[in-house]
């Protein structure tokens, strides 16, 4: 949400009471959307989607995830993963190797942290858009790692379209299809390593 700035003057008192009241209103209400929003990829039931990276147009990706607690799997053109909540298996192609890391201390993943999300860090807004509803979060001060997130999503089901999020100066896109919510089995998500019996094993926990 947008920092608040009141200008407090006498003779418009009843209007900024208002005012604050309107602003409350929008960001509970931005709030309670994101975090349906946030459940449905991130809750107990899983999901899965397609996304598409823009990083300022320097560095694009692709690829397809799968979540569930825990527990992930993603598809790229160049790398494999599965994390079963405690190890992490990735797959490089070219290489023809697994690489093995501990799914705490993931060295393989050196951005992670920086894009860890904490909900108490952000002030929230919303608005209307014409592809659905804009919901706009800007960390407060002091707060490290994410600057700003602008997550776009469907104006009755909630379901993300698109997330743009800002570390230091760099903004990063995500583009999202192919989203469900629901029906990720563990199954799904487990590390075939029979199908890499012919691939190098480096164990780097």
């Amino acid at each position: 949400m947008r920092n608040r700035i009141i200008f407090v003057v006498m003779l418009l008192l009843s209007a900024l009471v208002s005012i604050q009241a309107e602003e409350s209103a929008n960001e509970r209400q931005a709030k309670r959307i994101f975090n349906q929003a946030y459940l449905q990829v991130f809750g107990d039931q899983g999901a899965t989607l397609r996304y598409d990276v823009n990083i300022t147009g320097i560095y694009k990706t692709w690829g397809n995830i799968w979540y569930k607690g825990k527990k992930s799997k993603f598809v790229d053109a160049k790398m494999n993963s599965w994390n079963d909540g405690t190890t992490v298996y990735t797959i490089k192609k070219k290489k023809k190797e697994v690489e093995i890391h501990d799914a705490k201390n993931n060295k393989s993943d050196k951005y992670s942290s920086k894009f860890k999300f904490v909900p108490e860090n952000f002030t929230y807004s919303i608005a209307n858009h014409e592809d659905g509803l804009m919901l706009t979060l800007k960390a407060k001060k002091g707060a490290k790692g994410i600057k700003e997130i602008h997550a776009l999503v469907k104006r009755q089901t909630y379901e993300p379209i698109s997330v743009r999020i800002k570390i230091s100066i760099i903004w990063t896109t995500i583009k999202i299809s192919n989203f469900r919510s629901g029906g990720i089995t563990d199954e799904m998500l487990r590390f075939p390593a029979e199908k890499y019996k012919d691939y190098k094993f480096v164990d780097k926990r």
